[in-house]
């Protein structure tokens, strides 16, 4: 599975610590609050669209003192159309930033037609997808920030041959507001933001309800796997 790189959207470098799946990737400390091991089995046990895959991969250490991170890829036979980053975050003192004790922290990116990447609305659009994905589902959150970031390659030389790539990296965070027990409904965010990455990827709604979404279309010559 192709792992997103890059730093969080709250200034941290926490996405570079967390490379590939690891041995202990998927393991929670039984010292860790009840609030933050329910959030993760909550994340464990969601039932996701199958075209994207998911696994636990190594969280990030220094950002809060309890993390758990996910890798996820948009998948079309053996090619990768997206792939993304989200991690948990929790401090039960709280966090100011946050205004509350959870965050959720992601890196989104897919490739691009180069015609789509010149369209000035494009990042405007990327981000009102982000926070669309939340609020069709219901889901409550508060302080949401990030980038949404356009970035085009051009090869000369001996890689003249290539054709020019361009490439959408969403980088976001939000506060999940707590439910019952003081939980965040983990699973129903991490839906949302696989919604996004299809989004990303290009893929048609994945219900009728949701007809009325625009996704990008799908880039020309998915990288392999």
């Amino acid at each position: 599975m192709a792992a997103a790189q890059g730093r969080l959207s709250d200034g941290a470098g926490g996405m570079d610590e967390a490379k590939d799946t690891e041995e202990g990737a998927e393991h929670v400390s039984s010292t860790a609050p009840p609030a933050f091991r329910a959030a993760v089995d909550a994340l464990r046990a969601a039932r996701l669209r199958p075209q994207v895959e998911v696994e636990p991969t190594r969280p990030p250490q220094r950002l809060a003192p309890f993390s758990y991170a996910l890798e996820a890829a948009v998948v079309d036979g053996d090619e990768d159309l997206a792939d993304g980053r989200l991690v948990l975050l929790h401090d039960p003192a709280g966090h100011d930033a946050w205004r509350g004790t959870f965050r959720l922290v992601t890196l989104v990116r897919a490739e691009l037609e180069p015609e789509m990447a010149t369209d000035p609305l494009l990042p405007d659009v990327c981000w009102s997808w982000l926070t669309g994905a939340l609020t069709a589902r219901g889901l409550a959150f508060g302080e949401p920030s990030g980038t949404v970031t356009r970035a085009s390659s051009h090869y000369f030389g001996g890689l003249s041959e290539r054709p020019s790539a361009s490439q959408i990296e969403i980088r976001a965070s939000w506060t999940p507001r707590e439910g019952l027990g003081e939980v965040p409904d983990t699973a129903a965010h991490l839906a949302s933001w696989c919604d996004l990455l299809a989004q990303v990827a290009g893929l048609p709604p994945a219900g009728p309800g949701d007809a009325s979404v625009v996704t990008l279309p799908q880039r020309r010559g998915p990288q392999s796997r």
